[in-house]
């Protein structure tokens, strides 16, 4: 009998497509990448047309040699990882390593891992997408060329073990420039008056000054205001005009990957990476019981909002048979798909809809099924009608002044009876209806020209906000805006940026850390065109056509690299030392006239004198609001009391950047530290050790394992044992930072931080 292989890149994806495909097929995995440019090396011979140098990866040996022996054994070969730019990769050097067994090789696409998507799959296959191989492999190329040259410089002039990348350099710019709005913000006073009035019926109601004499109404002080409240208290009060009518809102456009990764962070606070590997685990299947495994949405990465005819047909049965008629639309609600859109995939929604939320609890984790839900509740709403509201906008006169007072009440829930868009810090949700919708003020029926009763009047003094800090979700929301990477890559941008120590999350907000802001200064301004949004974007379209078949993927690295190539020779010669020559601050050295700089060690950034080495002071800082350094002046050690286990000195309580700890005072001759205990267990699997607190030979204080060197455990921050609220890891980090101190998860994928009171 005739036997197929298929091949995917994820062992939970092989299980599930096993299931559903019987003998007749074996289905393996080949975990990933099998190849890729070499770690120590460029790896591309910029002389030869950039010829990327592939080299198996480390570990990936005998997964190739288990494929060749099953390629040997069957009759055709199916290559099905991920259908996307990754997974055109994946496949294309699976069929270089199966070359010899001289078999047909086929490509087969699944958006759904479903029987008959995956048979119609199979029956559909076609070849692999050369177009689409090149896309990836000039994206690769491209990230190499930036990464493997800019890296070392930062090296040379900055610290070892910087890196810059082509996408996330961008990213970080993005982030420094809105810190920077943030701080040269000069906050703009203003403010506004609300009036209680009271008419024939009941409730009384807010109305809020509009307009002064015709005008919009600007009171920019509290004399203004105070005149105004004056001259309110004594005026009569009627009704002007009433405007009715009624609103609608519509619901939100089924999840593409930038949305999904925006709501969960939104809703569930889970972070894009988080996000990503969940949707991962319900598109490859999940064992549901007696079912086996089964994938429950379709596949996660798309910038599409196209539903198929056979999935509409079944949401919309499925609407009317559980809401009844009234929430189902005349017709199926199309939704506009952007113009960058590559409209491959469909947009991510349950491959069955029988299996709801409820069904499949007891089968799935928290994490899993919170996000399975807010697929399933979206992908519905998206095909029920609108929410109508029932508006009333009053104007009211008052002397020169006019007044509005608006209400809305809820008539028909439509699509908000199942799932409502959370808000941006910003409230900007593209019009679509969020949480923050439902009923408004109630305003009671008037008459026009009616004669209202004064009851109160409320000055309030506000002032203009400076733009909000990103979150991920809005960082995710502005990458796609600007065009900056894919949605398939946004997760990898935040990780890596995070990863880093570029920026820091602080209640749930970036932020540039020192060596972020320094790194970007620097980049913005020796390489002006990698770090510039709209090039960045550009390069994103480029590489489209190059997968649409409409540019040479060659090309377009040699119109990168040949200014590019002068750019970086230039940035060598010219790039200031910071290793070397530090940041000035114009602060004098207490011991010679010099002046302090900021350099950069490995625990942190520090204050040095430029003479060194014939001066050697060196001083800790921080920084105020406005980021002016202040230096920390020294405190003399404070005898304990206790005396020394190993030399029988006095025990002195010192400060380090981690507060107060217990030291000897024969330091340097004796480094030995008492070993306080943390009351935190090891995070280590398996490790029954306590986080103790020791002194490194550097006279630093760190946390280890006590059970060192058995287990190896160590951190430099501080564990407290405070459950992280975010993920529920038994602990979190307290780590000082420009902005001063916070707790923060150990996790960095959970991204949890508070500042520490």
């Amino acid at each position: 009998m005739s036997k197929s292989l298929i091949i995917v890149e994820s062992p939970a994806k092989a299980r599930t497509l096993k299931k559903y495909l019987g003998k007749d097929y074996d289905v393996r995995a080949s975990v990933g990448h099998i190849r890729d440019l070499p770690v120590n090396s460029l790896g591309v011979d910029i002389k030869e047309n950039f010829a990327p140098r592939y080299v198996t990866i480390k570990g990936k040996s005998k997964i190739i040699s288990d494929l060749k022996k099953a390629a040997a054994s069957a009759d055709e070969v199916f290559l099905a990882p991920d259908p996307d730019r990754e997974g055109e990769a994946i496949a294309w050097h699976i069929a270089h390593i199966l070359q010899t067994a001289r078999k047909p090789i086929h490509r087969a696409l699944f958006h759904e891992l479903t029987p008959k998507a995956i048979r119609a799959a199979i029956e559909n296959a076609t070849s692999i997408n050369d177009d689409k191989f090149q896309a990836q492999q000039a994206r690769r190329v491209l990230d190499r060329l930036v990464g493997y040259q800019i890296s070392p410089l930062l090296w040379e002039k900055v610290r070892r073990g910087l890196s810059a990348g082509r996408v996330q350099s961008v990213a970080v710019r993005m982030i420094c420039d809105r810190e920077k709005q943030i701080n040269a913000f000069t906050p703009v006073e203003y403010w506004t008056i609300s009036t209680r009035l009271k008419g024939k019926n009941p409730p009384p109601f807010v109305a809020k000054l509009d307009k002064i004499a015709g005008r919009k109404a600007k009171v920019d002080n509290e004399e203004a205001a105070a005149a105004i409240v004056a001259n309110l208290k004594k005026a009569a009060y009627s009704v002007a005009a009433i405007d009715k009518k009624e609103r609608r809102r519509n619901p939100s456009p089924p999840f593409i990957t930038s949305t999904l990764q925006q709501e969960a962070n939104r809703k569930l606070r889970y972070t894009a990476k988080r996000t990503m590997g969940l949707a991962q685990k319900l598109y490859e299947g999940i064992e549901l019981g007696e079912k086996g495994p089964v994938g429950l949405i379709t596949y996660m990465r798309t910038d599409s909002t196209r539903i198929n005819d056979d999935a509409l047909t079944e949401v919309r049965r499925f609407i009317n048979g559980t809401y009844g008629k009234e929430y189902l639309p005349a017709k199926p609600v199309t939704y506009k798909t952007s113009k960058s859109s590559q409209d491959a995939h469909e947009a991510i929604r349950p491959t069955d809809l029988r299996l709801t939320p409820e069904k499949v609890a007891p089968f799935l984790d928290k994490s899993t099924l919170n996000l399975y839900t807010l697929v399933w509740k979206r992908f519905v709403a998206s095909q029920m009608r609108p929410a109508l509201f029932d508006q009333t906008t009053i104007t009211i006169k008052a002397d020169i002044y006019l007044l509005k007072a608006q209400g809305a009440i809820l008539r028909f829930k439509g699509f908000m009876a199942l799932y409502v868009e959370s808000t941006d810090e910003n409230g900007d949700n593209n019009g679509q209806a969020t949480e923050a919708d439902g009923e408004g003020s109630i305003i009671p029926d008037v008459a026009a020209g009616e004669k209202l009763q004064f009851l109160d009047v409320e000055p309030k003094q506000n002032f203009t906000q400076p733009p909000p800090r990103y979150t991920e979700a809005t960082l995710v929301k502005a990458l796609e805006e600007n065009g900056v990477g894919r949605p398939s890559t946004y997760a990898a941008i935040i990780s890596t940026i995070l990863d880093k120590e570029y920026v820091m999350l602080e209640k749930r907000k970036f932020m540039p850390t020192d060596l972020g802001g320094l790194v970007n200064d620097l980049l913005v301004h020796h390489f002006p065109d990698i770090l510039n949004i709209e090039f960045t974007a550009s390069m994103e379209k480029d590489l489209d056509l190059v997968e649409e078949g409409r540019s040479n993927w060659v090309n377009l690295l040699q119109d990168f690299y040949t200014p590019f190539e002068k750019t970086l020779a230039q940035a060598k010669r010219e790039m200031k030392s910071v290793k070397r020559e530090g940041i000035p601050t114009g602060i004098s050295c207490k011991l010679c006239d010099g002046k302090l700089v900021i350099k950069l060690g490995k625990a942190g950034e520090f204050l040095a004198c430029e003479n060194y080495p014939t001066c050697k002071h060196t001083q800790n800082f921080k920084k105020d609001e406005s980021g002016t350094v202040i230096p920390i002046e020294k405190e003399e050690p404070v005898v304990s009391g206790e005396k020394c286990e190993k030399c029988g000195r006095p025990m002195v309580y010192k400060h380090g950047r981690f507060g107060k700890f217990l030291a000897c005072s024969g330091y340097p001759e004796c480094r030995h530290i008492k070993a306080q205990t943390t009351g935190v267990k090891c995070p280590e699997e398996n490790c029954s050790g306590e986080l103790v607190q020791k002194i490194s030979k550097r006279g630093k204080v760190f946390y280890s394992c006590s059970r060192f060197p058995a287990c190896k455990f160590a951190s430099w921050d501080k564990p407290v044992p405070t459950k992280c609220p975010g993920c529920g890891k038994p602990f979190l980090l307290e780590k000082t930072t420009r902005k001063g101190t916070v707790l923060q998860c150990i996790d960095k994928a959970c991204g949890y931080s508070e500042p520490l009171a």
